[in-house]
Parts: C-alpha cells; structure tokens; sequence
C-alpha cells in the first residue's frame, strides 16, 4: 500500500451504511488522520446536522457541504467519512476522486433501516415510511454512489470484515 502516497480514502454510501465506523477503523488501521463531513459541518456551524435541515433547509445544508467537501479534497493522506448526499453533487465526487481512491460502501434497504429504526437523527427518515423513504432515495443515489472506483457490501454488521476488504483492494493499488 506504499504507492497509495498520500492519496484520500474517500468512503460515500447511503446514511448508515457503516462510513462512520469504518472510517474510523480504518484510519486507526492505516495510522492516517480521519475526518467526517457530516462532522466538520455540525462543528462549523455550531449545531446537529437535523437542526440545520430543520432551522435552515436542504439547500443551505448542501451549500454548507460543498465548501466542506472542497476543503477536504484539497488536502492529502485523509481518510474522509462522506455524508450520504456528497456524492449525488457531482462536483463533490469529482473532486474527491480526483485527489482520491474512492468505495462505495453498499447496505441493503433492509440493513439500512434495521439501523435506522426509531432514531430521530436522520432528518430525510422522519417520515410515516422511513421503509419506503429508503428505497426511494437508495434508488436514485445509488447511480451515483457506483461512480466510486470500488464498491464494498456492507450489509452484515461486521466492520472488521469490511475494512479487510478494502485494505485488500488497496493493496493492488
């Protein structure tokens, strides 16, 4: 994995698909500095990402995020936790993959809803069928989300076993 140099590690998929936690295990893994958009936003502008949605709208959240994204891409050696809308933008992703080598993170609608249920923190999911909601939005992200150089199934809850996997296709590279 030498001649990943200081290449990003760029991880997009769907909300809870496991970005978080693999992002994190695989900075720790990789010894590299890990950061989140979703994050970086939240601490920016001072308050949760459901608040923004709800105190500001969609469209401010998103410009809010391409300037973060931006930030991100510019630098080197990152492993960068993508929220689930990043790479539906395709200046975000074309600027991530430019500086990165990129996974899609792939969880089924069942796996992600399994993981989603009667949480609040996922302002897109406060609906009367989150279900459905999912299906919907996986469906038409999911074009987006397969313009990653790789994609990696997620849909088992075992983070260990998807860090292995892309430590494994890093290796070809």
């Amino acid at each position: 994995m030498d001649d990943l140099g200081n290449k990003n590690i760029v991880l997009v998929g769907f909300m809870a698909c496991g970005k978080t936690f693999t992002s994190r295990e695989l900075a720790l893994r990789l010894g590299r500095e890990r950061v989140s958009t979703d994050e970086l936003i939240e601490a920016q502008e001072g308050r949760a990402i459901a608040d923004i949605f709800a105190q500001s709208g969609e469209p401010y959240f998103r410009d809010v995020e391409r300037q973060v994204v931006l930030a991100c891409a510019r630098r080197q050696g990152l492993v960068i936790d993508c929220g689930g809308g990043v790479a539906v933008n395709e200046a975000n992703f074309n600027a991530l993959k430019t500086t990165g080598i990129s996974f899609y993170l792939y969880a089924s609608p069942e796996a992600i809803f399994r993981r989603t249920r009667g949480r609040t923190d996922r302002p897109l999911l406060n609906v009367p069928d989150p279900m459905e909601k999912i299906k919907d939005l996986l469906a038409r992200r999911d074009p987006h989300y397969r313009r990653a150089d790789h994609v990696v199934d997620s849909s088992e809850d075992n983070i260990p076993k998807v860090v292995d996997e892309i430590l494994r296709i890093l290796k070809t590279h």
